[in-house]
C-alpha cells in the first residue's frame, strides 16, 4: 500500500510538472498574443553576425552598379533574416542612409508539406506552402481575409510565382508582438506574416513612401 502511495505521489508530481510546461509553453509559444513581454516588438538587439549579414544586405542594395534600381526608395529597405529562428525578431527595418535597423519583429515562414515546420524550407513553386527567398517589390494595399494587406511582386527567379502563389505581406493574430524565443511561433502558407502591431508599424512607411521599397528575404 505505501509503495502504492508512493508511486501515486510520483505520478502527480510529474503530471504537475508536465501541466506547468504546458501552460508555460501556451502562454511563450504558438498562442501567446494578449500579453505581448515587448509592446514595441524589439526586446533584443540583433547580434554581431546577424548585424553583419544585414550590413552586407544593405551594401549590396547601396552599390550603384547592380544594386537598388532609381525607381525604389533609397532609404529604408525591408530585410528578412530567414537564418534566425522564428521566436526572434528576424523582419528588419533597414535604415540604408544611416546603415542601422530602425525596429524590428517577428515574422513567420511558410509550413511547407508539413502541419508545423520549426525551420523554413524555400520553394516557388505554387500549393508548396513554402517561404520564397529572394527581392520583392511592395506593391499596393488591399482588403484580404487577415485584413490590411500588401501584394509582394517577386523579382528574382527564385520568388518570380508570388503574385500566382497569392505571397503577400499581411499580419495575422497568432504572431505575437514580442520575441519568443526558444519558443517558434505560427507557421503561414509562404506569407512573410507579422503581428497586427507590426504591420501598423510597417503601414505609414510603406503607405508614405513615394517610391516603392523593396522588401528582401535571405537565408
Amino acid at each position: 500500500m505505501r509503495r502504492l502511495r508512493r508511486l501515486l505521489l510520483v505520478l502527480a508530481g510529474l503530471g504537475i510538472v508536465v501541466c506547468v510546461l504546458a501552460a508555460h509553453y501556451y502562454y511563450k509559444g504558438f498562442y501567446h498574443r494578449n500579453h505581448p513581454s515587448h509592446p514595441n516588438g524589439s526586446s533584443s538587439r540583433p547580434g554581431l553576425a546577424e548585424i553583419a549579414r544585414l550590413s552586407a544586405k544593405a551594401a549590396e542594395l547601396r552599390n550603384p552598379m547592380g544594386g537598388l534600381p532609381t525607381k525604389y526608395n533609397s532609404q529604408v529597405a525591408f530585410l528578412v533574416d530567414m537564418r534566425l529562428p522564428s521566436g526572434k525578431n528576424r523582419f528588419f527595418v533597414y535604415d540604408l542612409a544611416a546603415d542601422s535597423v530602425r525596429t524590428a519583429g517577428l515574422v513567420a515562414h511558410g509550413s511547407g508539406g508539413h502541419a508545423f515546420s520549426l525551420t523554413p524550407s524555400f520553394s516557388n513553386v505554387n500549393g508548396s506552402n513554402c517561404s520564397a527567398l529572394g527581392k520583392y517589390r511592395v506593391g499596393g494595399p488591399y482588403a484580404g481575409r487577415f485584413g490590411r494587406a500588401y501584394f509582394l511582386h517577386g523579382l528574382d527567379s527564385t520568388n518570380d510565382q508570388a503574385l500566382n502563389r497569392h505571397i503577400v505581406l499581411h499580419s495575422y493574430s497568432c504572431v505575437p508582438e514580442g520575441e519568443t524565443d526558444p519558443y517558434p511561433i505560427c507557421n503561414s502558407q509562404g506569407c512573410p506574416m507579422v503581428s497586427p502591431a507590426f504591420l501598423q508599424r510597417l503601414q505609414p512607411l510603406i503607405d508614405g513612401s513615394k517610391k516603392p521599397i523593396m522588401l528582401w528575404i535571405f537565408y
